[in-house]
């Protein structure tokens, strides 16, 4: 056991990338005992990857990427500051509320940062915003991306804790809506201190667009369950409000209605069992080559190659992670090094609340070092167990880890978000990095309102009957 962790703490101290980390110190403990057979170790690492829940993942991954070529994000943008962009602040409440739409399509927090991120940055700084506030507010909206479904962290947790995706993606919504809120009061509170008004005029015209077609999206699925309230088929109703749907958006060119149908039909379709969460990460791609291939005809054949190959990548990458943590965690766990960390906790205290304190800071100080895949690979088999004896819902757990662990993507080492957000505003790490930290002070508040009000997370769930 001390071999294994010291091994892996040596060569992170290296420099390492964390896969890398996992699988050298695990191939050094399995060289030096000696006690574990070759083939036990292949179908650990086999049976880390053959899930059919993991199927979801290159698909997520390809729909935020199809999203950002498609123009998708622009025409999210443009809502948004039909919708907020008169306000104190206004485009710092346009990039909190861009991505809040964008996480109902892509669930991962890098595709947000660097797919909006670039439009958002760009657009505040020729806006006169100085760019370490450009960089702060999309940082902190792109950790939203995760919580409200879909979300690709979550399809990995679902997967460890075995647990329901659906009812994790139920279980995100109202923490998200509580960052989405937290955030936006923090950006009224800077634009109100440093007297800054709205960067577009109010228009009542043009907001009333913006919400009818929020009316529209609601109307969808009213109408269906109006229909079979009649008598229709749930298949007939779904399928005429669809054609109804696509006449009308044809005819009044709706600036955001199809894109912002994209998480009610995976939300939606998921809750009325029409397919599974792995099988929604399918819609969700299909709906976005609809969209540019056929309704705004944005998206060419090269792009869509390009996407492809740049999904094929990233999908390597994540389930490389996957197959060495996963090896990882399971000699961690026969070497009774996982029941000895179990035994410390569970011996320091056996009341949940304090047990939940103390996970969020050991997933946060995980999330500083290790990538948000292999922190849920390796801590869940360990903090689940403990958790269910303390009589905590492990769908609340795992929006608690999943939060933390985004807000480990903010800060380094590891801090992905703060590197892809580097490149893009062209500062130095350092300024990006600096240019975030008021953004912690909305995510931590968050965090411990999440943390301590457990009907934030399970009222959803418990209304749809996924969990007691």
């Amino acid at each position: 056991m001390t071999l294994l962790l010291s091994s892996f703490v040596i060569l992170m101290l290296l420099g390492l990338p964390v896969a890398l980390a996992m699988a050298g110190s695990s191939l050094l403990f399995l060289v030096v005992s000696g006690t574990i057979p070759d083939v036990v170790v292949a179908q650990r690492m086999i049976a880390g990857i053959e899930s059919f829940p993991l199927l979801a993942v290159p698909f997520f991954i390809l729909a935020g990427n199809l999203m950002n070529i498609a123009g998708i994000t622009s025409r999210i943008y443009n809502f948004a500051i039909a919708l907020v962009g008169w306000m104190r602040g206004g485009l710092g409440q346009v990039n909190i509320m861009g991505s809040v739409i964008f996480s109902g399509m892509s669930g991962t927090a890098i595709a947000d940062a660097a797919g909006l991120g670039t439009i958002e940055i760009k657009a505040m700084k020729e806006h006169g915003y100085n760019t370490e506030f450009a960089v702060g507010v999309t940082a902190a909206s792109a950790t939203v991306g995760p919580i409200f479904p879909p979300s690709l962290p979550f399809v990995i947790y679902g997967m460890m804790a075995n647990v329901s995706i659906g009812a994790l993606f139920l279980a995100g919504i109202l923490p998200g809506i509580v960052m989405t809120l937290l955030m936006m009061l923090t950006v009224a509170y800077i634009a109100r201190r440093n007297n800054w008004g709205g960067d577009v005029p109010f228009n009542l015209r043009r907001l009333g667009q913006a919400g009818i077609e929020i009316m529209v999206v609601l109307a969808f699925p009213m109408a269906i369950w109006l229909m079979t309230e009649v008598g229709v088929s749930v298949n007939v109703a779904v399928g005429i409000a669809f054609v109804a749907l696509i006449a009308l958006d044809w005819y009044f060119d709706w600036s955001a209605v199809m894109a912002l149908m994209a998480p009610v039909i995976l939300i939606g379709g998921m809750t009325m069992g029409w397919f599974t969460p792995t099988e929604a990460a399918v819609a969700a791609v299909l709906w976005a080559l609809f969209l540019g291939l056929i309704r705004y005809r944005s998206m060419t054949f090269k792009a869509l190659a390009k996407a492809s190959f740049d999904t094929l990548e990233t999908t390597a990458s994540v389930l490389f992670i996957i197959t060495a943590a996963s090896i990882f965690a399971w000699l961690l766990t026969t070497t009774q090094a996982a029941q000895a960390m179990a035994d410390a906790i569970l011996g320091f205290t056996d009341n949940k609340w304090v047990f939940l304190f103390l996970v969020n800071l050991l997933i946060l100080f995980v999330g500083c070092f290790i990538d948000t895949i292999a922190a849920i690979t390796i801590m869940v088999p360990i903090l689940l167990p403990i958790a269910l004896k303390l009589g905590v819902d492990p769908l609340h757990l795992g929006v608690i880890i999943t939060l933390n662990l985004m807000i480990g993507l903010l800060t380094p080492p590891l801090g992905m978000i703060t590197f892809v957000l580097a490149r893009i505003a062209k500062i130095s790490v350092e300024r990006t990095f600096a240019a975030i930290i008021p953004w912690l002070i909305p995510l931590f508040g968050a965090l411990i309102l999440i943390t301590y009000i457990e009907p934030l997370t399970l009222w959803l769930p418990r209304v749809m009957g996924l969990t007691r």
